[in-house]
């Protein structure tokens, strides 16, 4: 009996379409209030701090001496506090998830970076 319960699922399994979508072919379409990474402008960053007090867990560092930005992606949680509570509105949540990596690393972005990026 329990042989003719496992052909009709095996039936109804081959005739119909299937559960998933083919990833490289067909991009991932994502809801409109998906949280997906932080992204920050930094001409427009004033490094307040502001951002990195939101963080509930710390995964935000700025640094005004260096003028440095850093964000530890695996240690944020992307609950967008800090994006609400940026006043020169640099940072933004962009609707894709963070790439998967072998190690834990911080992102860093210095202003005097893209200044001389820019100058060359």
């Amino acid at each position: 009996m329990k042989l003719l319960t496992f052909a009709k699922t095996e039936l109804r399994n081959l005739f119909s379409k299937p559960a998933t979508r083919p990833y490289p072919q067909q991009e991932r379409v994502y809801p409109q209030r998906t949280r997906g990474h932080i992204e920050n402008d930094i001409d427009t960053c004033v490094f307040c701090g502001l951002c990195s007090k939101k963080c509930p867990t710390g995964a935000i560092t700025v640094n005004r001496a260096e003028k440095s930005w850093s964000i530890r992606r695996f240690s944020c949680i992307q609950c967008g506090y800090c994006v609400e509570s940026c006043p020169k509105n640099c940072l933004s949540m962009h609707q894709s998830y963070t790439q998967p990596a072998g190690k834990k690393t911080v992102d860093t972005v210095c202003q005097t970076q893209e200044e001389n990026q820019n100058a060359s």
